[in-house]
């Protein structure tokens, strides 16, 4: 059981222990991500994210990195569309080292226009990275374009336009601006002493800031987006209007993209590939963000097969919305979602996850028991109409990236999947 402290600056602090390890996780999770960000500092939030490992007033960068080997601690952070998340994990015996170098590095960064300058170069590989996976290309290009005109469509990682004039006077005031502490987050699971805590209520006590990140509008809109590249394959995601976070549906959501593609035994896995041989990777995944969502089927495969691969994807689809899923098929994945739920949750790191985001997108953390009751209070029903209500042909995307023929061939492809003409 976890209990939960709000510092009298609007920080949250929850903290679960568990007495049979001796590691302990602590994320400090802000509610900021590139959905914050003004148009013309887009991928700001992930700078920053960077450029708090390379040093504060206190420590150089170097420093930093033997001080966290010297505790044998991991530490790493990460930045999404809403939220930024910097994290540790060493024995509870280093914890108070470990949390005094990573409080420094979060408050009292220096972000030198050096350093900045030097890092800035290493994201403009970042982006260069993702370009040169056209798996990501496909997914993200899509989703950006569907949630185009708002802060949700923005690439993370912005672009050599937007991080271009960026300095530290820039990151410094986006920093008092968009770290808020009633937007933070303090979560630690694993073991602990009753000093470490109050040594970390008493270190994010100082943090200065008031108020609340507010998010803008955003609504799918239905696209097609070609994007030729020189390789072999041709890689294809096929969205959907999703579901938000705080949707009560969201249970039966992962039943559903479970059955039609997670797993060699989903129904996409089973006809394209298996049953047809057209591909090597099929699957369905659900992004979900804090007012609406997105349902995806992505594939890559030769271009002979691509025509044959969509108009499968589309039956496979179809055929769900008529009859919905077996019973084996709901109970089956039911416990495979339970199983992986309760497993991951024997992990500090996966426990200060569920604690630090459940807490940060709803401000409130439910406990394994009340998952487990939302599996399986999941019904065939609720799955079917679920899809019926998501699965709209009419409402489709697609996105393709490789050897592309044009948006008009991929729009009439995506209307014969979906029966439409």
């Amino acid at each position: 059981m976890y209990e939960k402290k709000v510092l009298p600056n609007g920080v949250r602090v929850l903290s679960e222990r568990i007495d049979h390890v001796r590691s302990c996780s602590v994320g400090i999770w802000v509610g900021n991500g590139s959905r914050y960000e003004p148009a013309e500092m887009g991928g700001i939030s992930h700078f920053i994210e960077h450029m708090i490992f390379k040093g504060t007033e206190k420590r150089t960068a170097q420093h930093i990195a033997i001080a966290m080997d010297a505790i044998g601690g991991q530490f790493n952070a990460f930045t999404t569309k809403e939220c930024t998340c910097y994290y540790l994990k060493t024995l509870d015996t280093h914890l108070i080292t470990g949390m005094d170098i990573l409080a420094d590095m979060f408050l009292h960064s220096k972000f030198d226009d050096k350093d900045i300058e030097l890092e800035r170069g290493v994201v403009y590989e970042e982006i260069d990275m993702y370009e040169d996976t056209p798996e990501d290309v496909a997914t993200e290009k899509l989703f950006e374009s569907c949630f185009a005109g708002s802060a949700l469509g923005r690439p993370i990682l912005g672009t050599r336009e937007t991080l271009a004039p960026m300095d530290s006077g820039t990151l410094h005031r986006y920093f008092r601006e968009y770290y808020r502490p009633q937007d933070t987050v303090i979560a630690l699971s694993g073991s602990f002493s009753d000093e470490a805590l109050a040594f970390i209520c008493e270190l994010f006590s100082a943090m200065p800031g008031s108020g609340k990140n507010a998010i803008g509008p955003a609504q799918y809109r239905p696209q097609v987006v070609v994007r030729p590249k020189d390789i072999e394959q041709c890689h294809l995601c096929i969205g959907f209007p999703g579901l938000s976070v705080q949707d009560e549906d969201r249970y039966a959501l992962q039943m559903l993209s479970a059955i039609l593609g997670d797993g060699m035994s989903s129904r996409l896995f089973q006809t394209v590939r298996e049953q047809n041989g057209l591909c090597y990777s099929v699957y369905s995944y659900a992004t979900s963000h804090l007012d609406t969502g997105m349902f995806s089927v992505y594939t890559a495969l030769g271009k002979p097969m691509e025509a044959r691969a969509v108009e499968l994807i589309g039956q496979v689809l179809r055929e769900f919305c008529e009859g919905g899923p077996t019973r084996d098929e709901l109970n089956r994945c039911r416990e495979q979602r339970k199983t992986s739920m309760l497993m991951g949750l024997e992990s500090t790191s996966a426990r200060m996850n569920h604690l630090g985001r459940n807490e940060l997108y709803r401000g409130y953390v439910p406990q394994p028991e009340e998952l487990v009751a939302g599996y399986d209070a999941v019904t065939e029903a609720q799955v079917l109409g679920l899809a019926r209500r998501l699965l709209d042909f009419s409402q489709a995307s697609i996105c393709a990236v490789g050897q592309t023929d044009d948006e008009a061939y991929y729009a009439a492809l995506l209307r014969r999947a979906g029966g439409l003409q």
